[in-house]
């Protein structure tokens, strides 16, 4: 079974980089050898599409999303788990509520909402999105994840004197490090790979991410497939070298989270 998965999987790439070295993709279909290997859709990416610049406005996007999701999913998530106080149950109904919530649902809030905050056309405005559409099951994950550390912990800095600020950054964070991972890469990779959002919030070719650049070799009556494929490979190659080396925090992260 997992290797009828596997080649369920792989078939996609394999295709997608054979046809990635051929001259025209069309005259020689399927998971064929190229008759001649042919870089011109790489070179071209390279040098005329100013890949570099739509990689940076991704990475800018996907970084700053993750510091500010790390951020106040963590510190609220602590605050649910850790502290009694009037209303914490139903604010916890409220963003478990929030899963069972379509995302294409939201594309007209969303786009309208970006809008009376005077962030249409920007990055921030897609940060700001990105920052918060994971807080439900990020949350839900960093929760049940404190209650593997021991209260005992918080209970001697407190005798010491220490603040809940100083006993969170100082302890409880430090303690965090796989689940926090977890979360950032998931979070990472999404902000990666997304199409949607950058589509109805971005107009401006200067701020576009790598999904939305290379929707512009497909139109309704010409692709280049050459450049096509040679775009995905390289967009898809640091997605794949980070899931490589960060799998075990992935797993491992999701699991501690999934159960008390």
């Amino acid at each position: 079974v997992l290797a009828a998965m596997i080649v369920v999987a792989l078939v996609p790439l394999v295709w997608t980089f054979l046809s990635s070295l051929k001259a025209d993709p069309l005259m020689e279909p399927g998971m064929t050898l190229p008759k001649k290997v042919c870089l011109d859709g790489y070179v071209t990416v390279l040098t005329k599409l100013e890949i570099g610049r739509y990689f940076l406005n991704s990475l800018f996007c996907a970084t700053i999303s993750v510091l500010i999701s790390l951020t106040h999913i963590s510190m609220s998530s602590y605050v649910i788990a850790r502290m009694r106080f009037r209303g914490r149950g139903l604010i916890t109904a409220l963003l478990m509520s929030t899963l069972f919530i379509p995302g294409i649902a939201l594309t007209f809030p969303v786009y309208n909402l970006v809008n009376k905050l005077g962030l249409y056309n920007t990055r921030w405005g897609l940060i700001f999105i990105y920052s918060c559409s994971s807080i439900a099951m990020s949350f839900f994950v960093i929760r049940n994840y404190f209650a593997t550390i021991p209260r005992e912990l918080e209970e001697a800095a407190r005798i010491d004197g220490a603040s809940t600020w100083r006993i969170f950054w100082t302890i409880i964070f430090p303690l965090m490090g796989p689940i926090n991972a977890t979360i950032a890469i998931l979070t990472a990779l999404w902000a990666w790979n997304d199409f949607l959002l950058p589509l109805i919030t971005l107009t401006d070719q200067s701020n576009q991410t790598i999904p939305l650049a290379q929707y512009v070799f497909q139109s309704q009556f010409t692709s280049n497939y050459p450049m096509a494929f040679a775009s995905y490979l390289m967009a898809m190659a640091p997605v794949l070298i980070v899931y490589i080396f960060a799998q075990k925090w992935v797993v491992g992260g999701v699991m501690r989270g999934a159960v008390k």
